[in-house]
């Protein structure tokens, strides 16, 4: 049986994925270098939004930054300080009652479940020192409970939890950022070398995690054996030359190439904007693809997008082989569902809610925090989504 006890992880794992076995000293640090993070990201927001009221388009792909920010200063106290059962990690009862929060209307402002996507925009939210304030105030509390609690899975799950939020949140500001047409002062992915693709012989794997070995979200949870026959797949994402070629053959002309939601989100996006990558020639990988766009190219490739089963074998088998992860996130075949046997945590919003509709992407992109860059995690987005650092790679089919 698995020890409850978190296992001793090198100093050096902040910036690594061990960061879901950390202890309580790691944890603290981790907890301040991603509200760093966070303060450093919003201030390039301020310089260029404070002086318009912080406000932003209205789009069902953004949030307000301002609530963005509080946002994750909320969700870090309601899950800890505010949180009696927050010792009792996975069997706390989502439901009990809540102590009070620093902020009288922190749940009429702030709670992602109960304020609708489109009342962000009309909130009378605190200004930006008072959210700033919220959040250092947050942070110091979770410090002071975390200093106190031992160091158990189950006691941590909490501040893993809310460490891996923030992380999420910083990406999305990221991208917010530039959806918006600020300069965030990112490193790009370096071009990328191509590689013939990669054999993967047949294999019995386990996918997903189980419980007693450090954090685990929902939808990773629990592992069951797949069996997974011999497939071809690329050593690396597709790049911006090859999706090119695509373009240039006329594949946003042609509905034959696309599912016919696909091709009604061609009509209604992109129609217009289909050669706004023309100049992003090269080996880079291919970006802010969205999942039919993925499909198409596939299609009019002769090859197929993996499964999330065939993406995670790779990962883990052909690295010294050549394949590459971790330039772009990655668009797979699979609709996001839960595992067999899945059982929702107290953050029951985290998953079930995207079930059936959202699309998995595996891997990470050049933004993703290092800790957060797993083969095992789940992303997954709709498929119309083009504002994040998404790509895809192909199959044999």
């Amino acid at each position: 049986m698995a020890s409850p006890y978190t296992t001793p992880v090198p100093h050096g794992a902040m910036d690594s994925p061990e960061m879901r076995r950390a202890g309580r000293e790691l944890l603290s640090l981790a907890l301040m270098d991603a509200r760093n993070h966070t303060l450093y990201l919003i201030s390039h927001f301020e310089q260029a939004l404070a002086a318009k009221g912080w406000m932003v388009p209205q789009r069902p792909e953004l949030n307000p930054p301002l609530w963005e920010l509080g946002h994750i200063g909320w969700f870090q106290e309601r899950w800890i300080a505010r949180n009696p059962q927050r010792h009792l990690g996975l069997r706390c009862d989502s439901l009990a009652p809540m102590l009070a929060s620093r902020h009288t209307h922190a749940d009429l402002w702030w709670d992602s479940s109960h304020v609708p996507h489109d009342r962000r925009w009309t909130l009378d939210l605190p200004g930006f020192e008072a959210t700033k304030s919220y959040l250092l105030n947050t942070l110091e509390d979770s410090l002071d409970l975390l200093s106190q609690t031992p160091d158990e899975d189950a006691a941590l799950y909490f501040y893993r939890l809310v460490l891996f939020h923030e992380d999420m949140h910083g990406e999305a500001l990221i991208y917010t950022g530039q959806t918006l047409g600020l300069s965030m002062r990112l490193p790009v992915p370096l071009p990328l070398v191509l590689r013939e693709p990669l054999c993967i012989p047949a294999t019995r794997w386990q996918l997903g995690l189980d419980t007693g070995n450090g954090f685990a979200f929902d939808n990773e949870r629990p592992s069951h054996m797949i069996a997974v026959p011999e497939f071809e797949i690329d050593a690396q994402a597709v790049t911006w030359s090859q999706y090119l070629e695509f373009v240039r053959d006329g594949g946003y002309d042609r509905p034959e190439l696309w599912q016919p939601a696909g091709w009604h989100w061609v009509v209604e996006k992109t129609r217009g904007e289909k050669s706004k990558n023309l100049h992003r020639l090269g080996q880079q990988p291919a970006m802010h693809l969205s999942w039919w766009e993925a499909d198409a190219w596939c299609r009019w490739a002769g090859r197929r997008l993996p499964s999330e089963v065939e993406w995670e074998v790779a990962a883990h088998t052909a690295a010294r082989r050549g394949f590459r992860w971790g330039d772009v996130w990655e668009w797979t075949d699979t609709t996001f569902a839960g595992y067999p046997g899945f059982v929702a945590d107290p953050y029951r919003d985290y998953s079930e809610p995207w079930f059936s509709t959202y699309q998995v992407l595996r891997g990470a992109s050049f933004a993703t925090r290092a800790r957060m860059k797993s083969p095992k995690y789940r992303n997954y987005f709709l498929p119309g989504r083009n504002d994040i650092f998404s790509g895809f790679r192909s199959c044999a089919i």
